[in-house]
């Protein structure tokens, strides 16, 4: 894959895997990371969309990595591979270092919430194809259909959010992932450059799902990250609205995302094999209890509201 962008067999390697498989490409210029995923998980169609909205928001001075063409121009490739057709793009690297959560200041944790709100009021009214966000909510019924609580819990967070207003002021473009883990630091500027979840969908589900090592089990601030909780919300009011009413609704983003997560983790773990390594077992085996905890918060917040 990494052929599509004029380097030499052997130069990538490998980093890490999540949403997308990625590697690290070393380059005269500066580091790059080359990121693909298979098209039995993403069409090409998104992952273009994904690049498009990169490059717009780089060429537009927003805190997000840019994309790197191809040899011809494109900013993404498809390669047929002995696994089936990998859609692939390549990043600059961000500038700065990553951070924890033990990292963090209140002056950081207002920073993180500004960068936020500026990327939002970047990627306002941009046309880009992405997906609306907690569309997994519908396949809860039929992949659950034997846990009647968790399908009631589901068709309440449905309802709930069916209900929300879609004004431009509250709905849009959103990253998707804003956690630290996806953002790079150079003093006060924070880089984002893991756009994989962008979506359409509400601001506060983008600051709610950013926030969720801040929170406690049923979408809350947690009483011991409250500070660091609140500095964002701040920093984040300080470029754009945030009423008290999307602010009330942060839990309900929580536990949308918490039940569209479940869903995605039984999806990875219908796929059994009787020859899995070592690690896969071990693998299966905290994916079984991610799912568990996802599905206590996706009930515990549906019965709050």
């Amino acid at each position: 894959m990494a052929a599509a962008w004029g380097y030499e067999a052997g130069t990538a390697k490998w980093w890490r895997s999540s949403a997308s498989h990625v590697f690290v490409l070393p380059d005269p210029n500066g580091k790059r990371y080359l990121r693909f995923v298979p098209d039995a998980y993403r069409g090409a169609g998104p992952v273009a969309a994904v690049s498009a909205l990169m490059d717009r928001l780089a060429a537009a001075g927003a805190a997000a990595v840019r994309p790197v063409p191809t040899r011809t121009g494109a900013l993404t490739a498809t390669v047929p591979t002995a696994l089936g057709p990998m859609h692939a793009m390549v990043v600059e690297a961000a500038p700065g270092e990553d951070l924890e959560v033990e990292d963090l200041t209140e002056d950081r944790a207002r920073d993180w919430g500004r960068a936020l709100a500026a990327l939002h009021e970047s990627a306002a009214g941009l046309d880009t194809g992405l997906p609306t966000a907690f569309a997994e909510l519908a396949e809860i019924p039929d992949r659950f259909a034997d846990d009647p609580v968790l399908v009631e819990a589901a068709a309440r967070l449905s309802d709930r959010l069916a209900d929300l207003p879609r004004d431009r002021f509250r709905f849009g473009v959103v990253h998707g992932d804003f956690e630290l883990d996806n953002l790079a630091w150079d003093a006060d500027r924070v880089t984002a450059f893991d756009f994989d979840e962008a979506a359409a969908s509400w601001y506060a589900a983008d600051i709610a799902f950013a926030l969720r090592d801040l929170t406690g089990p049923t979408g809350d601030s947690a009483v011991e990250h409250r500070n660091m909780f609140e500095a964002f919300i701040a920093g984040y009011r300080g470029m754009r609205p945030l009423d008290d009413a999307d602010l009330a609704n942060l839990p309900l983003f929580a536990g949308a995302h918490g039940a569209c997560s479940l869903v995605r983790i039984t999806r990875a773990l219908d796929a059994t094999g009787d020859d899995d390594p070592d690690w896969m077992a071990a693998l299966r085996t905290d994916l079984i209890g991610l799912a568990r905890s996802h599905r206590e918060l996706a009930v515990a917040v549906a019965e709050a509201f």
